[in-house]
């Protein structure tokens, strides 16, 4: 990050999220990434619920974290009384929400919190009736007190209703990763996944819930002559096991859960595929991944931003979503031609290193926060929002 200095050393941030690692998932990733560069030039606390009902607070890599115990779950929504009271509390110059959180935006609007908000608007809500219409107003209320709406890709601010209501105060900026982590992939454990998996390796990553298109993948692959390995849990794993069975695909498709460390199957892959069938999609952070280990992407045609990460032609090629026969040409295109594996790859690893690197995302941020507080009149010294 570039930007040094009193002020930045003085300024104070509050993230409010879901959850915080070790708690997988993008948003949580995500949030990680961002707070630990974010906490190299600012003073960074984060407040997400805890796995249970007792409190924790601990600091990871200077990033101070509370985990607030959870009283209520309605769905995948987490309530926590005592996030209200840590946001009116906090000292901070500037709170930083996560959406989609309906529990959070209820907890900072009743903390009563008179100073600057930003929110990053990970995706639409597309299926929780708890986020849903009748919470339509509450959002509402919330985001007329944004001073930053950050969407993460152009293709989602012009696609969503709600944040095309609020265009004015929308900001592009898009998820980053540290490419590091990948470029730096064990080379004996990739070697050993390929020879148990190889010599032609399809890798997919993700929960196994119904907007990941798994099944699609798996029908894929009655067309494919490669092993198509599956990283990730969820719900639907069980009915996808039941569709390899059933499609008698044996050992072609394998289900290896949750893995400790995912780099060396992104470095091991031939071709990594997202095939995901719903806006609920919004970035498809694991493209990411796979383009900084220089494999090609096949992802679907959504009206999300998941083209905008991986574009067709470019780092990879995009299909028709739900479609299992365009999923297989797609394959089948890539595991045929070396060359064009090599060029795709390439193109991606560049595309990460110059637009989707963390330590740029945290850049945008950062001035963003700044624009911010000179908007609302502060000096990022004052702490007196309580």
């Amino acid at each position: 990050m570039s930007e040094r200095g009193p002020a930045a050393r003085a300024l104070r941030v509050l993230h409010v999220g879901k959850f915080y690692p070790p708690h997988k998932g993008g948003m949580e990733t995500h949030l990680r990434d961002l707070c630990e560069r974010l906490a190299r030039d600012i003073e960074v606390g984060v407040v997400v619920a805890a796995g249970g009902g007792d409190s924790l607070e601990e600091t990871q890599n200077g990033v101070r974290v509370a985990r607030v115990g959870t009283r209520l779950r309605v769905g995948a929504t987490s309530f926590c009384p005592g996030t209200a009271r840590r946001i009116r509390e906090s000292g901070a110059d500037l709170v930083h929400l996560h959406w989609p959180n309906p529990a959070a935006v209820i907890s900072f609007l009743a903390s009563r919190w008179r100073g600057p908000a930003v929110l990053t608007w990970h995706s639409d809500v597309v299926r929780q009736r708890v986020s849903g219409g009748a919470f339509a107003p509450v959002l509402e209320r919330f985001l007329a007190r944004c001073g930053a709406i950050i969407a993460t890709s152009p293709d989602y601010a012009a696609s969503s209703p709600v944040l095309r209501r609020h265009r004015s105060r929308c900001h592009v900026i898009p998820l980053g990763v540290d490419a590091s982590k990948f470029e730096r992939a064990d080379e004996r454990a990739a070697r050993d996944v390929r020879e148990r998996y190889g010599p032609r390796i399809v890798l997919g990553v993700g929960r196994m819930i119904y907007y990941k298109g798994f099944a699609h993948l798996v029908r894929a692959m009655r067309g494919v002559d490669a092993r198509l390995l599956l990283i990730g849990s969820g719900p639907l794993r069980a009915e996808l096991e039941a569709l390899r069975d059933e499609l008698s695909l044996g050992g072609r498709v394998r289900f290896l859960g949750e893995v400790p460390d995912a780099a060396p199957y992104f470095a091991a892959a031939d071709v990594f595929a997202l095939p995901s069938v719903a806006r609920s999609e919004a970035f498809g952070i694991v493209q990411l991944e796979a383009m900084a280990c220089g494999v090609p992407v096949v992802n679907t045609r959504l009206d999300s931003g998941v083209p905008f990460v991986s574009p067709d032609g470019v780092s990879g090629l995009t299909v028709p979503p739900a479609d299992a026969p365009a999923l297989a040409a797609a394959i089948n295109r890539l595991l045929a031609d070396p060359g064009l594996r090599a060029r795709l790859g390439a193109a991606g690893k560049r595309r990460v290193a110059q637009e989707f690197s963390a330590d740029l995302m945290a850049e945008r941020i950062l001035r963003l926060y700044r624009d911010v507080l000179r908007s609302a009149g502060e000096d990022g010294d004052s702490h007196e929002h309580a």
